[in-house]
C-alpha cells in the first residue's frame, strides 16, 4: 500500500436539474478517519460515489483532488452498508473476487490470512448463508483490505448490525485500517463520536463540521467525551440547532 493522501472535495451536484447540494466543502486528512453525517437524501452516498467514480448519473460541477497531486483513480476501495457476498463462493473466494473480476490469479493464501486477522479462521469453508451478519461483515472487511488501497469509502457497513456486534466490528476496522484515509458515511452519532478524527454533517444548503475529543479512535462508548460528543451531533441532527 503506498502512503494514503488526503483529499479535497468542493462542489455542487444534481440529477436530472434537481439539486442534491452546493457550495459543498470538505477536507479529508491523510490516514485519518472522515465522518460524513446528516438527515436521508442531502447527498452524502453521492459524495462517497464521486470520489469512487461511481456516480455516472449525477452531474457534478467542482473538483476531487488528492493531496499528493496523482489521480484517486485504483487508490479507493469500498465497502458498502450490504456485504454483497456470492453465496455460491466460500470466504476466501468472496475475498479474492477482485482478482478474479480483473482478470487475474486469486492469491487465495493471502484471502486466508485477511480472515484469520479479522477473527474467522475457524469459518474459512463454510458458505456465506451459514455465517452470522457479523462474520458475513467481516468477510467484506477482509475483501477491502484485499485490495490494499490508501482510499477507503465506507457507506454504512455496520448499520444492519446490533449493537455489540456493531461495536466489535467498529474496532476492529479501526485497527485493520489503521494508518489509510478513511471516509465514513454514517447516520449514527455514536459511531461518529467513536470513529471521527473529523466530522461533519451534511444540512441543505450547508455543512456544519464539530470539534472531536483528542483521544485516538476508536474511542471508548462511554466515556464522557464520547458520549457528549454523541449527544451534541444528536441534537443537531434532530434539531438543526447550535450545539
Amino acid at each position: 500500500m503506498s502512503m494514503a493522501p488526503g483529499i479535497s472535495f468542493s462542489g455542487a451536484a444534481s440529477v436530472e436539474g434537481v439539486p442534491l447540494f452546493s457550495g459543498l466543502t470538505l477536507e479529508m486528512a491523510p490516514g485519518r478517519w472522515t465522518c460524513l453525517l446528516g438527515a436521508s437524501g442531502v447527498g452524502k452516498t453521492t459524495v462517497l460515489r464521486l470520489i469512487a467514480g461511481l456516480a455516472a448519473h449525477v452531474d457534478f460541477q467542482g473538483t476531487i483532488t488528492a493531496s499528493d497531486g496523482a489521480p484517486l483513480e485504483d487508490r479507493i476501495a469500498y465497502m458498502a452498508q450490504s456485504d454483497l457476498l456470492l453465496p455460491w463462493l466460500s470466504p476466501p473466494e468472496n475475498v479474492a473476487i477482485g482478482a478474479r473480476l480483473r482478470g487475474d490469479a486469486p492469491d487465495l493464501a493471502r484471502a486466508r490470512d485477511l480472515l484469520t486477522r479479522v477473527g474467522l479462521g475457524d469459518h474459512i469453508e463454510k458458505r456465506p448463508a451459514a455465517l452470522s451478519g457479523g462474520q458475513r461483515q467481516r468477510v467484506a472487511l477482509a475483501r477491502t483490505l484485499m485490495e490494499d488501497r490508501p482510499i477507503i469509502l465506507l457507506d454504512e457497513p455496520f448499520s444492519a448490525l446490533d449493537a455489540r456486534t456493531r461495536a466489535d466490528m467498529q474496532d476492529l476496522a479501526a485497527a485493520q485500517l489503521a494508518d489509510r484515509t478513511v471516509l465514513l458515511v454514517t447516520h449514527d452519532p455514536g459511531e461518529a463520536a467513536r470513529l471521527g478524527d473529523s466530522i461533519h454533517v451534511m444540512a441543505p444548503g450547508s455543512t456544519r463540521s464539530f470539534d472531536v475529543p483528542q483521544a485516538p479512535v476508536p474511542r471508548p462508548v462511554d466515556h464522557p467525551d464520547t458520549l457528549a460528543l454523541q449527544g451534541r451531533l444528536h441534537a443537531f441532527l434532530r434539531e438543526g440547532a447550535p450545539a
